[in-house]
């Protein structure tokens, strides 16, 4: 599903209410999860009359299609919420235990809605005089009803780095760089990743991290590919570098561990999810686990 978020048309307020008039969808978060209908694990869409008894003047418009309008409103704490799940069979559910089974462009909606709610719900107050905050266009901004100060805010998104770092070792074999929190799942190891911090450029985050995570000193990165992860706010920039040192020391506040591991190694990695023991993969819609199969498909001769 293609969105056109009408970023000019939505600063129309008799545009917005038309669109909520005229065959418009809902999605609704509560408490940060989407509804899903559980029957056919697809997320729900609602039509107007639908949610005819939620407040619907913080709705948030997440874009237009030939045939729609989405909107995404959050009823946390509604007591219509119980209604409504207590007659269908639907839930609200954290996207990200669902993100595997959803068609990836719902999915994508999903996760625009569930942003972009987390967002208002964390900045109902000037950042700058504590005064109240109002949504404006369409849920897309925010502005402070102090009239002595009247500061605006957008929906922030903050830059993460993450990387896939190799070392050709003496024996002739290509290893690339993983760890693992302990807070993940038995056995899975990713590729390490951070936060970018101010007045640093990206591949200057990269090769910082690396070093604070694994004392492992790194040069040529390069930028591969990108993921929005909106749990809650972050952009996710995925890169590969050449290791230049090996001998890993690790940070016991970020990492449990970090190993190399060869191509045929990762081969034999169990999959997210699997109950037996052993090495495992992250998820397959992760980029980590996208920045590992690049890796594996790219075998320089």
């Amino acid at each position: 599903m293609h969105l056109n978020r009408a970023t000019n048309e939505r600063k129309d307020q008799q545009w917005i209410e038309q669109q909520i008039n005229s065959n418009s969808r809902w999605l609704l978060i509560d408490k940060d999860r989407n509804l899903v209908n559980v029957a056919c694990c697809e997320l729900q869409l609602l039509s107007l009359s639908q949610v005819s008894h939620f407040d619907r003047r913080n709705a948030v418009l997440l874009g237009v299609d030939e045939q729609h309008s989405y909107f995404a409103l959050d009823v946390s704490g509604s007591e219509h919420s119980a209604k409504l799940l207590a007659t269908n069979e639907l839930e609200f559910v954290d996207m990200r235990n669902i993100g595997l089974q959803l068609d990836y462009n719902m999915a994508s909606v999903g996760v625009l809605a569930r942003g972009l709610c987390y967002w208002h719900k964390t900045h109902r107050f000037c950042g700058r005089c504590g005064y109240t905050n109002e949504s404006i266009e369409a849920g897309h901004a925010r502005v402070c009803q102090n009239s002595q100060c009247k500061h605006m805010t957008f929906p922030r998104t903050d830059p993460a780095v993450i990387m896939l770092i190799t070392h050709t070792f003496e024996d002739g074999v290509e290893r690339c760089l993983m760890g693992r929190q302990a807070s993940w799942p038995q056995g899975v190891y990713s590729t390490l990743a951070g936060f970018v911090d101010p007045g640093e450029t990206l591949e200057q985050a990269v090769i910082r991290e690396v070093k604070e995570e694994a004392n492992i000193d790194v040069e040529d990165v390069e930028y591969i590919a990108s993921q929005p992860w909106p749990f809650p706010s972050s952009l996710m920039l995925g890169f590969i570098g050449k290791a230049t040192s090996t001998d890993i020391k690790i940070d016991q506040d970020d990492l449990e561990d970090a190993q190399w591991f060869s191509r045929e190694q990762l081969s034999a990695f169990g999959q997210w999810g699997d109950t037996d023991s052993g090495y495992k993969l992250t998820r397959p819609d992760s980029i980590s686990r996208y920045l590992v199969e690049y890796w594996r498909a790219h075998i320089k001769v």
